[in-house]
């Protein structure tokens, strides 16, 4: 019925009595729901509306949603652009309409002849900087509205293709035949196991369809799961049931504090409680040397701000937290 709402697989879950700390919530997200899903339950669940995400993942994708409760929210943006990790199994002979399981099936051509050794071989030529269209299903924008959203009008998606770097993407299994069905034909395919580590915006599925392409035969994916953002992993995070069973029990959910997340994320440096004042009031202190920028200016093991150079000296791009006068 219009209006329904939809089924969860995770069901009804109980509403927080007390507003979970400010942090971070590593999320192992299910098949079949989308990302605003999950925030929609962790924001049940930490009972609060300030809760987002670092980077969509499909609903037919799994795995690691890093999520922001309070004032991490903030942090996500940097924690978006950090290289990822997947595993995905890929099926060639079929190219579907979505470049992965959940498409209709546009052409079949035989994947019979295919060696690991060519297989090998296509996958060298798309490691390294390369350039890749996105999938004309991504959440990009054109003109204002998102690329999905138009394919879904009908209209042919062209998203010119963009610099990405893929750190690794390699065969983790043997070359096996098999067959699916998508309920108006059976379809013979050739299927493989890999692994890839890539740069923010690069798609795993346009990666699976290149690889199609190069091979001659096309190519989809049939599972997709993130495994690492960052120093993250996947191993490291709880269901969403498991977050429920916490709110049940009357227990806190786990959440990783501001401060812990700004070791993992950023480089660290120290400042005095003056430097402190400063930034917290957004004005600028001394310059000092860091591996990489922004870095984490923290003092008495607080978080107060992230900072990058600037005019000779360290700005503040975001406030953390203002220390007491």
């Amino acid at each position: 019925m219009a209006g329904e709402r939809r089924q969860m697989p995770w069901g009804d879950l109980p509403r927080a009595v007390n507003t979970a700390p400010d942090g971070i919530v590593l999320v192992d997200k299910p098949q079949g729901v989308t990302s605003h899903d999950v925030v929609g339950a962790v924001r049940r669940l930490a009972g609060t509306r300030k809760v987002g995400h670092a980077g969509t993942l499909d609903p037919m994708a799994t795995g690691l949603l890093v999520i922001g409760i309070g004032r991490a929210t903030k942090l996500l943006t940097y924690i978006t652009g950090h290289d990822k990790t997947y595993e995905t199994r890929i099926a060639f002979g079929v190219t579907t309409s979505s470049e992965d399981a959940d498409g209709d099936v546009l052409e079949v051509r035989s994947a019979d002849g295919l060696t690991p050794q060519a297989v090998d071989a296509a996958m060298a030529t798309l490691t390294g900087d390369i350039m890749q269209r996105p999938s004309s299903v991504s959440a990009i924008k054109i003109d204002g509205k998102r690329a999905h959203e138009l394919m879904r009008e009908g209209v042919d998606v062209q998203i010119p293709a963009r610099e990405v770097h893929v750190a690794e993407f390699r065969r983790t299994s043997e070359l096996g035949k098999a067959w699916f069905s998508d309920g108006s034909g059976e379809y013979d395919v050739v299927l493989m196991d890999a692994t890839a580590s890539v740069s923010t915006g690069t798609y795993i599925r346009a990666l699976g369809r290149d690889l199609g392409e190069a091979l001659g035969v096309g190519a989809h994916l049939r599972m997709l799961r993130r495994t690492r953002v960052g120093a993250w992993n996947v191993s490291d995070a709880v269901t969403i049931e498991q977050l429920a069973g916490a709110v049940h029990s009357g227990e806190a959910i786990p959440v990783r504090g501001i401060d812990a997340v700004c070791r993992d994320v950023f480089p660290v440096i120290e400042v005095s409680d003056a430097e402190a004042q400063l930034l917290g009031r957004g004005q600028f202190i001394d310059k000092r040397p860091s591996d990489s920028w922004p870095a984490a200016a923290f003092c008495d093991g607080k978080a107060i701000a992230l900072v990058s150079p600037r005019a000779g000296k360290l700005k503040p791009d975001l406030q953390i937290m203002v220390p007491s006068a």
